[in-house]
């Protein structure tokens, strides 16, 4: 069987590591923060891109002698290290597929979600191995365990023992020569709408997605990267930039430590770095202090929910004029979809719109990706020929299609469903995500397709509404709920404030938010205010709001 593309080259995300291993063997690839020697001093440990390429050989080979090989789904749980990137490459190299999941998102959901990946490997620190034996996870399917670190009382090959069965044979390795239409990896969504769903990627879907990133971005051979989403790293090698791994709380973005951060930065010159909203608030608040500077960021990257203006704006302040805050749009199951940058959403008019309920202006679609707005349905669509596509700057649901653009989900037909439109020989996915193309080709997002508010009077959207009311100086963030009062739902307002405010106070801003409800026309229906400190968010980038929470919370106060 041919397994290889259709001008022969191998179609593997590890074949770019093998690649930039030629050019730049000497490179350093993974910078690792070892040991904090004194509040202003780290050692690191480093692989260059030599050193990685050999070493995922080495673990590939060993890998394979323990019958974790081809199609072979294997969990990976291993914070992220040296041994996280030689692993993650080894995995793809013997065409095996790891399995990623948030392991932040609760026990629960987590065997539900192992459960439903059905692997048969799973390699994990002790913490990981523990957790697994106790809670049961994957347990009728799992027969290959590998523990990266002290093994305890469990069976199965630790790190070590996988590398020196590699070593006690002469045979060179030799990578799977993977289509680009298998199985590459199952990436769990963040579950901020639900339980978490395995997207499956392809060989294909990933080179598609680095080549879109590199061309979008222009991102060069020999960059340096600071990455503080561990998933995103897994390009660096790729794209040939080299990785420093910051110190901090994945699980926490929001929590990081600016001073870190600023350090990193400054010792490796870091031209590129990616982080959430929530990070990027911290650490703008944190440069404000100390009037930081970063001139060695050639641009910024940040995902996983729209970035506000007066962060963006706040961030900048540390950076060289020409350099932007770019925001990708985009989901686990397609990404990106199109890109912006700061110098677009800062301009005058931009922010008028956007403060004024417009929506966010995500930009225009990236050149691989089509782009469509349909009319809003909760309902299966089988056929492309059976939607009602929208006209330049009416809300729909957003759609999209193209070489990076994921199949389906693992294990989830019905899902699959609700979430792909056939069209030919091909496939739209449906974002869940509300939003209108503009008449000059500008994408822009209006809120989750579930989190809308149905009226009587039609529907209310999460963010146009939510933009006015975060123009107000004393508001951190808010967020559209329905409750149901005397057999209607009627909107409500949630707040959470900058800092405390006194009972005094919060009746002050609410009349105050109240008003300015009435400055525009999608909000005048909004009668009630309630406050609440600390909103729920997501796990992986702290910044995604828990919106069925608060609502069920809003309920309760009626």
């Amino acid at each position: 069987m041919n397994n290889s593309n259709s001008d022969g080259a191998v179609c593997n995300i590890a074949a770019k590591l093998v690649e930039m291993a030629q050019l730049q063997p000497d490179k350093p690839a993974i910078y690792f923060p070892q040991k904090r020697l004194s509040e202003e001093e780290v050692q690191y440990s480093q692989y260059t891109f030599g050193e990685l390429n050999a070493e995922s050989d080495v673990l590939a080979k060993g890998l394979q002698k323990m019958g974790i090989g081809r199609g072979c789904r294997t969990v990976l749980m291993v914070t992220p290290s040296l041994e996280f990137f030689a692993l993650t490459f080894a995995i793809y190299k013997v065409g095996a597929v790891p399995v990623l999941v948030d392991p932040g998102i609760g026990t629960k959901a987590l065997k539900i979600c192992l459960a439903e990946a059905e692997p048969t490997a799973f390699i994990g620190i002790p913490k990981a191995q523990i957790a697994r034996m106790i809670l049961g996870w994957a347990r009728s399917t799992v027969k290959q365990k590998v523990t990266v670190g002290a093994p305890w009382w469990w069976t199965g090959k630790t790190l070590k023992s996988v590398r020196s069965a590699a070593e006690s044979d002469d045979v060179p390795f030799e990578m799977a020569d993977t289509r680009a239409d298998e199985l590459a990896a199952i990436l769990f969504t963040s579950g901020s709408t639900g339980v978490p769903k395995g997207v499956m990627y392809t060989h294909g879907n990933f080179m598609a997605q680095v080549e879109a990133i590199r061309r979008t971005y222009q991102i060069e051979p020999g960059e340096i990267d600071l990455p503080t989403f561990p998933l995103f790293a897994l390009f660096d090698p790729a794209l040939g930039m080299s990785t420093v791994i910051p110190e901090m709380d994945f699980t926490r973005p929001a929590d990081v430590n600016p001073k870190y951060l600023f350090q990193a930065i400054e010792r490796f010159q870091v031209t590129n770095m990616f982080g959430s909203p929530a990070l990027l608030n911290t650490v703008a608040r944190g440069g404000a202090e100390v009037n930081m500077k970063l001139p060695s960021l050639r641009r910024v990257i940040s995902a996983g929910a729209p970035v506000p203006a007066a962060v963006m704006a706040s961030f900048s302040e540390m950076l060289h004029p020409e350099t932007q805050i770019f925001t990708p749009y985009g989901a686990t199951e397609s990404l990106p979809v199109a890109s912006v940058g700061s110098h677009t959403l800062l301009q005058a008019e931009t922010r008028a719109l956007t403060d004024a309920g417009k929506g966010v202006c995500v930009g225009q679609p990236v050149d691989i990706a089509e782009v469509r707005v349909i009319a809003i349905s909760d309902e299966v669509i089988s056929n492309w020929s059976d939607v009602t596509e929208l006209p330049a700057g009416q809300i729909g649901e957003i759609c999209v299609r193209g070489p990076q653009v994921t199949r389906s989900y693992f294990n989830r037909a019905e899902s699959t469903e609700l979430a792909k439109i056939m069209d030919g020989d091909g496939f739209w996915h449906r974002m869940g995500d509300l939003g209108f193309i503009e008449d000059d080709g500008n994408l822009w997002f209006c809120g989750r397709k579930s989190h809308r508010v149905e009226l009587r009077d039609g529907p209310l959207f999460t963010v146009p509404c939510e933009l006015v009311f975060n123009t107000h100086p004393k508001v951190y963030r808010s967020a559209l709920v329905g409750v149901e009062h005397d057999g209607q739902t009627r909107p409500v307002i949630v707040i959470e404030t900058e800092g405390a405010l006194s009972a005094a106070e919060q009746d002050g801003l609410r009349a105050e938010l109240l008003a300015l409800a009435q400055t525009q026309s999608h909000t005048q229906l909004i009668q009630r205010v309630l406050f609440y400190d600390g909103f729920p968010v997501d796990i992986r980038h702290n910044a995604k709001i828990n919106r069925p929470q608060l609502a069920r919370w809003a309920q309760e106060q009626s």
